[in-house]
């Protein structure tokens, strides 16, 4: 009997129905394709609903969510709420509620797709960051005293627990293991890299260091491991990516060099990323805005959500199939679509998920 995936989606606002209708087709596809099933539920979590019932979220939302095999988002971003509501109120509300504790950024440059690098290829930008993403500043402990006057304090702290950061260490050291450049063929080891700044945040960092060293060496001897300052690793991802293969750091500093990653790799219209509990439901998302300014008018580029699709089937174990849309995507970035850029692709929107398609039958 066909195994059967039920899936939530959340189309968000502006042009993510758009991008998210072809993430769902070449996923329908994929599965048509390979004999497996996939049942979609939508949810209109975003800021429509916002401005018409003043609720971000309904209580029961977590709990709704956590009964379906994955989430896919389309993107979160409305021109009517103000800064932050949304961002805050599902993006990572539903990250702290689902216990979504890894943030996972593939690095790809897609043949055919510009990078502002110079003389560099998809050979050299191919790489990975796990990035926690439950703990550090993002939690929220801290506070203002004295707001408004000369003698203002604010005070936002970075926290993480040896539980939080062994769980993510432990997802990383199995990632590079899974899916690292030996594993793949491109190099004689798999590397695993903490990025952090030991020479200065010297309580936070000692504990991921050291839980990176004892958990190596215990567990994941065959790892090379490495260590980069945050900074040092901002200028080697634009002057030598290639050095790098999986990388795993804390949630400010992940959030930070991600953005950075995605730039090389050609822009957000192309990067995907995943928001996951190895243990529980995840959700995968492009990782560019709701671009308002586009919604309705079929330009906007779906590549980011369709291979947020992609990664979203490799955590369901479709390995075959995630591989199947990345390679499709591989094909139209190299020999059919003229940019990334809303509006000069050569296709619509949807032209653009039927393109993905019919390339990978």
């Amino acid at each position: 009997m066909a195994k059967t995936y039920n899936l939530a989606v959340l189309p968000g606002d502006g042009t993510g129905p758009e991008v998210t209708a072809e993430a769902v087709k070449v996923l329908k596809h994929a599965a048509d394709l390979a004999g497996f099933k996939l049942e979609f539920t939508e949810f209109d979590f975003g800021g429509d609903r916002y401005l018409r019932t003043g609720e971000v979220l309904p209580p029961n939302a977590a709990d709704e969510l956590r009964a379906f095999d994955a989430i896919l988002l389309g993107a979160i971003g409305h021109p009517g709420v103000a800064p932050g509501i949304l961002e805050k109120g599902i993006l990572l509300k539903l990250r702290f509620d689902l216990d979504q504790y890894i943030n996972l950024r593939p690095v790809r440059l897609y043949p055919g797709v510009e990078t502002p690098i110079k003389d560099k290829g998809p050979a050299d930008i191919d790489y990975v960051v796990v990035r926690e993403n439950t703990g550090d500043v993002y939690t929220g402990s801290g506070g203002t005293s004295m707001k408004g006057t000369p003698h203002e304090v604010a005070i936002q702290e970075m926290i993480y627990t040896r539980f939080q950061v062994d769980r993510c260490l432990k997802y990383a050291f199995e990632y590079a293991e899974k899916h690292g450049k030996k594993a793949r063929g491109l190099s004689d080891v798999n590397t695993l890299g903490l990025v952090g700044k030991t020479n200065v945040l010297t309580f936070v960092f000692d504990l991921w260091e050291r839980a990176f060293h004892e958990m190596g060496a215990a567990e994941y001897a065959d790892i090379k491991r490495d260590y980069y300052h945050v900074d040092a690793t901002c200028m080697w991802m634009v002057k030598n990516p290639e050095w790098f293969d999986v990388l795993v750091t804390g949630n400010m500093f992940g959030d930070i060099i991600t953005d950075l990653g995605a730039m090389t790799q050609g822009g957000m219209g192309i990067a995907a990323g995943g928001n996951i509990n190895p243990e529980g439901v995840s959700m995968f998302e492009p990782i560019g805005g709701s671009a308002p300014k586009y919604t309705g008018q079929g330009v906007i580029n779906p590549l980011a959500a369709i291979c947020a699709g992609s990664m979203l089937l490799e955590t369901l174990g479709e390995d075959a199939s995630a591989k199947r849309i990345e390679d499709a995507v591989k094909v139209a970035t190299a020999s059919h679509i003229k940019s990334l850029a809303a509006g000069r692709m050569g296709y619509s929107t949807s032209g653009v998920g039927d393109l993905v398609c019919e390339l990978m039958s």
